[in-house]
């Protein structure tokens, strides 16, 4: 069966056309209609919902993300899900912000303009495009680069930057081991001046406009990326709330942008900077926080008597996620509070960070 089909989703209304071969993810973020989405590869579940009617089929996706059984009942993962006839949906996890923020995808064309050492393991890159992208503060791309050996990679980033700033972006990028894009930033594959296909925005982790109580920003590695661009956009709304900004580290070398941040904080007395190293070691000179970094959010929301007032923003490796979701559970944040971005590495799904 060849041409379009229409797509409705429930309980909201909204009803828009998927092309033939096209992911019912892609076909909505091609018309700028944001549903939940993470890491686009069936990995993450976060697209999961229920199929009501109409006839489907599934591209290759993780039983982790969508077990036998909620399979047999009917639910699929949206981008994953090939349409062959009319069908109709039930969101499961939907947020009418999201949509009514939502900003059609598009590819836009651009090339590298600087490359910069951080610390041993994180770079900074910035790029400039030929054209302005409208995003919304957290959220991430895709970004396409033919190294100098001719090979194309695409990874996903947060940009570092904020929505104000639509024709230079900014990514804080970590190094992994066996990461190809990061390794080929310090060998010298991905030079100043490379040519660069990006597409986006996409996420569903971005700055929640309006909202009363603590602004609650939590990040480790590269998720320093999104928080930073969350930051700084929520400071220029002048909307007034208390913010606390935990980085999670291994050592002091690992902490980067110290002098931003506290230039910052003497600009911005409400906002808290709290740095926490987890092999701290022997430095006695570290007057900080120790241990891990969801440790040191409960400590704080208890000393504060902080009971899920505010907003969550922790973006950051799967297992700093993990640990910080009970905490917060635990100091009373209800879901529509709490906003995650996990980060994983090129070998699970295509979400930012690597």
């Amino acid at each position: 069966m060849s041409g379009a089909h229409t797509v409705r989703l429930e309980p909201v209304g909204v009803e828009f056309e998927v092309e033939h071969g096209e992911t019912v993810l892609n076909a909505a973020f091609r018309q700028g209609i944001a549903l939940p989405h993470g890491c686009k590869e069936g990995q993450c579940s976060a697209c999961k919902c229920v199929l009501l009617d109409g006839e489907v089929d599934m591209l290759k996706y993780s039983t982790f993300a969508l077990n036998d059984m909620e399979k047999d009942s009917g639910h699929v993962l949206l981008c994953r899900t090939i349409a062959y006839s009319d069908m109709e949906v039930e969101l499961l996890n939907y947020d009418e912000e999201v949509l009514a923020k939502s900003i059609a995808v598009k590819t836009y064309q651009g090339r590298i303009t600087r490359i910069e050492r951080l610390t041993h393991d994180i770079r900074g890159i910035e790029i400039s495009l030929n054209s302005p992208m409208k995003f919304w503060a957290g959220q991430y791309v895709d970004i396409t680069v033919t190294t100098q050996k001719g090979e194309t990679l695409t990874r996903s980033f947060s940009m570092a930057n904020t929505p104000d700033q639509t024709q230079t972006l900014s990514f804080i990028i970590k190094k992994y081991p066996e990461g190809k894009f990061s390794g080929e930033l310090d060998a010298g594959g991905i030079q100043v001046g490379a040519e660069v296909s990006i597409v986006g925005p996409f996420g569903t982790c971005f700055r929640r406009e309006e909202r009363e109580g603590p602004l609650i920003l939590v990040g480790a590695g590269s998720g320093m990326s999104p928080v930073w661009s969350i930051l700084n956009d929520h400071l220029a709304s002048g909307e007034q709330r208390p913010v606390y900004f935990f980085y999670g580290a291994r050592t002091r070398e690992d902490l980067f942008h110290l002098d931003r941040i506290s230039a910052l904080v003497e600009r911005h007395p409400e906002v808290r900077f709290i740095p926490v190293l987890s092999h701290a070691g022997e430095d006695g000179d570290w007057q900080g926080e120790r241990g891990f970094v969801h440790e040191s959010v409960g400590a704080t929301l208890k000393e504060l008597a902080i009971d899920g007032q505010g907003d969550v923003y922790a973006c950051g490796p799967p297992p700093m996620i993990d640990a910080l979701q009970p905490v917060l559970f635990m100091n009373g944040f209800e879901s529509e509070h709490v906003f995650f971005d996990r980060f994983t590495t090129s070998s699970g799904a295509t979400s930012p960070g690597h």
